[in-house]
């Protein structure tokens, strides 16, 4: 059935709100310089001081070669843990110290719980290339269902949008649609499959061509990734602050990760989800109208998008040049730019992602990640942006570019020795101190999730009780300090590499669990394997006395090749599901959405 074409209501443009307000007229202006300011101040004071602090170390007995090498490292590789402890200081404060902390962490959240009518149509698009075909329009089918629940249903649509190159997973694509499409009865003239031959412009050019072929029908669109899941209570009032604030251009949902059978995944997507809810609620609470995008689980009005949100081709050669690889930031830069909003909804429910089961996934996720984000130093000059706008393509760029600073810095402290300093008087204690005080503040948006679980009502209950939780958390931070070496030294080289053409490969995922064979954990983790090696054996031979404070920091690199393949093992993950460690709230309470998933894959 052909679609009908119907032009928005409000395709004249929103009026703009008073000076002293932002755009959508949500927040005062004044308030979120005064924010931003306070952030600076407490960000600049905690960074000088740490710099001071470790000038104070490095340069007890002179400044060796060693030493400024160590300090420039330092100083590029701390701005991100230093905004990182502090986004989730403030996200606890925010959340727990408040009279109403939505209000001020998120003013245009109240909008969602207003009761009225859903009179914009919304495009739910599902992007897929070369996944699991079941899987995904599985997915978006307990989506639908979930949405028509609600008894809005008429309003949306729903679009699976194939960059598939593989003909047998095409083939796969068009039946598990036809199924789907034939039992949708009715609702079946909503549905609509659409696969390009060529992948131009990857997953931001197959948005792009929805939108100039099909977005004039429709007011928003939902992305969803193939391993995307949503609840339509919580899409539904998402639409409902899209409608109450016009000049809301982009509103991300807060995305965390479903119940996994991966070990990996499990103690992955445990920490990050405590680490996500405060960070991300401390970010809003000064980030205000120039919000985070990340390309799925959003609402996205339409006619500002395909208008203004179009990519720039990166001029010159090589692999920070071309097509923008990490597409999302820069679309939210440039609908702010277009004057509207970009905000999150910084509130866990009904918004889920499946996280990579294997540290070998992950790390393949990584490096496409880290060229994409390291493109942004193509589009600094952007003119007409927020000063926000552009600080978030620097922070964005900073994610990567301070994990070989990282890499140096521990190289360099195994060799120092050999500076030729008198360590006798060496203030040990003192650089003992600062380690810790790195170690705690790299530790710190989890730490600060955990303890906003604790201070929530009922919170320790939804985890299955504090001994759980507790067990979860001591297990998660042991991961995250074996996961961090083993990943970040393979980005480090990537880093290195992209000048001499190094480039990431955008394939299809696995997002099942499965097991890391031998060779596949060798051929990926030989590099960081090497370099454990060179450092313990250069430590031994050098200073012993620094293996041992050294390991929470560098025994991943030693044992990457066992921890990969130990992370995916069926009998880990077995074992953590078993005794319910690792669990997160979905697994005591199964939300609708995930149960008929679940059900229908064993089907």
């Amino acid at each position: 059935m052909p679609l009908e074409i119907i032009q928005p209501d409000n395709t004249s443009q929103p009026a703009q709100a008073s000076p002293d307000m932002t755009l959508a007229g949500i927040q005062r202006r004044d308030v979120l310089t005064r924010r931003r300011m306070i952030v600076f101040a407490l960000n600049a004071v905690t960074y000088l001081g740490l710099m001071v602090w470790l000038a104070s170390v490095l340069g007890h007995g002179g400044w060796s070669v060693f030493d400024i090498l160590i300090f420039t490292g330092f100083a590029m590789a701390s701005p991100w843990s230093v905004l990182g402890l502090w986004n989730a200081i403030i996200g606890v404060w925010a959340l727990h110290g408040r009279h109403d902390p939505i209000s001020e962490i998120a003013p245009h959240a109240a909008a969602g719980d207003v009761a009225t009518p859903i009179i914009a149509r919304t495009a739910i698009i599902m992007t897929i290339y070369n996944e699991d075909a079941a899987r995904a329009i599985t997915r978006l089918a307990i989506v639908k269902e979930s949405v028509d629940a609600t008894g809005e249903g008429n309003s949306f649509a729903y679009f699976v949008l194939s960059d598939t190159s593989d003909p047998s997973i095409a083939k796969a694509e068009e039946e598990e649609f036809a199924r789907w499409k034939e039992g949708a009865g009715a609702s079946a003239e909503r549905l609509f499959y659409r696969r390009r031959t060529s992948n131009e412009g990857y997953k931001a050019g197959n948005v792009r061509e929805f939108c100039e072929t099909y977005g004039s029908a429709y007011e928003f669109m939902l992305p969803l990734d193939a391993d995307s899941l949503m609840s339509g209570q919580a899409i539904v009032r998402m639409v409902r602050v899209g409608q109450a604030w016009p000049r809301v251009g982009i509103l991300q949902s807060l995305v965390v990760g479903a119940p996994a059978k991966s070990g990996f995944a499990r103690m992955f997507q445990f920490g990050m989800r405590h680490a996500m809810r405060p960070y991300t609620s401390g970010a809003a609470w000064w980030n205000g109208d120039c919000g985070p995008y990340w390309g799925h689980n959003a609402l996205v009005r339409i006619a500002p998008f395909r208008e203004h949100c179009h990519l720039p081709v990166l001029p010159g050669k090589g692999p920070l040049s071309g097509l923008i690889l990490s597409h999302d930031q820069v679309e939210a830069v440039l609908m702010r730019r277009a004057g509207y909003e970009v905000r999150v909804l910084p509130q866990e429910g009904g918004s889920w992602e499946d996280n990579p089961p294997t540290l070998t996934e992950f790390s393949r996720r990584d490096t496409r990640w880290c060229q994409g984000n390291l493109q942004y130093l193509k589009l600094l000059n952007l003119k007409g942006i927020e000063p926000m706008s552009r600080f978030q393509l620097i922070w964005a760029i900073m994610m990567f570019i301070g994990i070989p600073a990282w890499t140096l810095i521990i190289a360099l402290i195994a060799l120092k020795p050999l500076d030729g300093e008198d360590y006798s008087h060496f203030p040990a204690a003192s650089a003992l101190g600062l380690y810790a005080v790195f170690i705690l503040m790299y530790l710190s948006p989890k730490l600060a999730g955990y303890v906003d679980v604790a201070l929530t009502d009922g919170g320790l209950a939804s985890y299955g009780g504090a001994g759980r939780f507790a067990a979860g958390m001591a297990i998660e931070v042991v991961f995250a300090l074996l996961l961090s070496p083993a990943t970040t030294f393979r980005t480090a080289i990537f880093v290195l590499g992209l000048p001499f053409g190094i480039t990431a490969t955008w394939s299809g995922q696995s997002r099942d669990a499965h097991h890391v064979a031998f060779d596949e954990a060798i051929t990926l983790l030989w590099p960081p394997t090497l370099f454990g090696l060179c450092i313990f054996g250069a430590a031994l031979m050098i200073a012993p006395s620094v293996i041992a404070p050294s390991l929470p920091l560098t025994l991943g690199y030693l044992i990457a090749v066992p921890f990969a393949m130990f992370t995916s093992s069926a009998f880990l993950g077995e074992w953590l599901r078993r005794y319910h460690l690792c669990a997160i709230p979905e697994e005591f309470e199964t939300p609708w959405e995930i149960a008929a998933f679940e059900a229908r894959r064993k089907q």
